[in-house]
């Protein structure tokens, strides 16, 4: 399996014309970027997000476009401390104007199928998707991009359906 590097993947937001979505399913992750920020969130410190400045930079590019950047985060309650900070450092996403929703996992719909053994993904203009693989310390290895239309298709029903249940960032109190 061939896989792209973040930067690459980011790089499709270039590319995309109406809609880049993220589903995330993971309770952690270990990006390097974020070690420092979020070590001096756990000592009590006061955090900036300088870390966070290339993404927010991508979104207000991709949104003053017209184009909208959603996710929704998938979430075990209680919420792991590493899913607390990122709630607490939500709002600089959502000043860039990326829209996000939370989805406590208790809120599944039971039949709901989550491909890829549920890793994240990235859903482009419902025809393609790069899929994230990671390690087994939760460090991003790389995406993968599937464009097969069944594939797509069964990934932008399970968006439409998630997106429905998702709580918004602003009435999400964990």
């Amino acid at each position: 399996m061939e896989l792209i590097s973040s930067a690459e993947r980011n790089r499709l937001f270039e590319r995309f014309h109406h809609d880049a979505f993220h589903l995330e399913l993971r309770d952690d992750y270990s990006v390097p970027d974020e070690d420092d920020p979020f070590q001096r969130w756990l000592a009590g410190e006061e955090t900036e997000h300088s870390y966070l400045a290339p993404w927010l930079s991508l979104v207000r590019q991709s949104t003053a476009r017209g184009m909208t950047v959603r996710r929704v985060r998938v979430v075990s309650e209680p919420l792991t401390p590493y899913i607390q900070w990122e709630h607490t450092v939500t709002a600089a996403n959502e000043g860039a104007g990326e829209d996000i929703r939370w989805l406590p996992r208790r809120f599944l719909p039971a039949d709901a199928v989550f491909p890829f053994d549920g890793q994240d993904w990235w859903l482009f203009d419902d025809h393609l998707l790069a899929v994230g693989h990671f390690d087994q310390a939760g460090r991003i290895l790389g995406s993968q991009i599937i464009e097969d239309t069944d594939t797509v298709t069964k990934c932008a029903r399970l968006r439409d359906r998630l997106w429905t249940l998702a709580v918004p960032h602003t009435e999400y109190a964990p």
